[in-house]
């Protein structure tokens, strides 16, 4: 399962936390944690190149095999050498199990103990996949870290299909194991239960059991409140190994990091920086702006005075406002090179607090409990 090729180092800990920084090393080099994870769908981070991506500070990127495997397809990843060559990015990579996509699909798709069948978004033609195809698939693709398939109940859910989803994920998990081919490629399983903390604790310890290399937290941001969420990272995190990275499935913002980093994960996902900016909308400092008011159209003075990404240390407020209001593509690469950094810079200022022990110092306002955005 690729146990050779990795390991979690610990380097700190909170006092007053859980929360902890550590450095996870792959086969494409290490992952400095805590640390949050740019997305790139389709084999790219929406809007900007591999070099932009990495001047954002950026270490692991996650693409997905769901949707690779409609386009181009795995064989072409493959034949290319894998998504790293394929995409000219030469860091550590993450490919989701496309499990969340099938969750997103219900009106296309039929759950079985088998596997998914569903119809593709993109033709129409009826594709069918078992766990151990899209291990298959991600065997192929070649990301240093894979996903096991699994399924992700919706929010809210009866308690017993939740019940029943979560049983399904582990035994799923089990054929994921046999199937998986590569020992540098690390296979984590992913915690699922919904809201019921019965769930996911029998579904933690169960999956400890396996020594696997990492372990994730799925099925949350699936449309319950940030205060659940909360119960849930709290709640699951402690049962995971503490020489084992942890991952937080589709959590991005700041607040919703902070207090996971306090619970004691590691890592995180989220399409909101590209997905924002494509919006016209900037991260700044925790706030979200929209670029399209026109209290910008005349402000000449940078997007954030403290960041140092190539759009803060060029552009005004007054050109991004601009671009977006004449539609030019350059204001979705622009944002998302700064919102990318924003949470890049975010999760490393409190690694950064963690290995000085002043971590509930100086976040202790996103550590505070709130239903807004932030």
């Amino acid at each position: 399962m690729g146990t050779d090729h990795f390991s979690f180092e610990h380097q700190a800990s909170c006092c007053h936390t859980k929360a902890r920084a550590g450095i996870f090393h792959t086969p494409h080099g290490p992952v400095h944690t805590p640390r949050f994870m740019p997305v790139g769908t389709l084999a790219n981070v929406k809007t900007i190149t591999p070099s932009q991506l990495k001047d954002t500070g950026a270490q692991m990127v996650l693409s997905n095999t769901y949707h690779l495997h409609l386009q181009p397809g795995e064989d072409l990843v493959a034949e290319a050498g894998g998504l790293h060559k394929f995409m000219g990015w030469s860091g550590p990579m993450l490919t989701d199990s496309g499990g969340f996509q099938v969750f997103s699909l219900s009106k296309i798709r039929t759950i079985s103990e088998e596997g998914v069948t569903f119809r593709s978004p993109r033709d129409g033609r009826v594709i069918y996949m078992p766990p151990e195809e899209s291990i298959r698939i991600q065997n192929q693709l070649g990301a240093d870290v894979i996903m096991a398939f699994d399924e992700c109940p919706p929010y809210p859910a009866h308690r017993e299909a939740v019940e029943a989803a979560t049983q399904r994920t582990y035994r799923w998990l089990t054929r994921c194991i046999e199937a998986h081919q590569r020992n540098d490629q690390a296979l984590f399983g992913i915690v699922q239960g919904g809201v019921h903390l019965d769930l996911r604790q029998a579904a933690a310890e169960q999956l400890v059991e396996l020594d696997l290399p990492g372990y994730a937290i799925g099925g949350v941001s699936v449309g319950e409140p940030p205060e659940l969420i909360e119960k849930i990272v709290q709640a699951t995190t402690p049962l995971l190994p503490p020489d084992k990275p942890r991952y937080l499935m589709g959590v991005g913002t700041y607040r919703e990091m902070a207090q996971a980093i306090a619970a004691g994960m590691d890592l995180f996902d989220c399409v909101i920086p590209t997905r924002l900016a494509r919006h016209g909308a900037a991260l700044v400092q925790g706030e979200r702006w929209n670029l399209k008011n026109q209290k910008f159209r005349r402000d000449l003075t940078p997007l954030d005075s403290t960041c140092t990404c190539y759009t803060c240390k060029n552009f005004t407020r007054a050109y991004l406002c601009h671009l977006i209001h004449a539609h030019e593509l350059l204001a979705y690469t622009l944002l998302s090179i700064h919102n990318i950094t924003e949470l890049i810079r975010f999760t490393q200022a409190i690694r950064k607090a963690i290995l000085q022990n002043q971590f509930v110092a100086k976040f202790q306002q996103w550590l505070e409990p709130s239903t807004s955005s932030s």
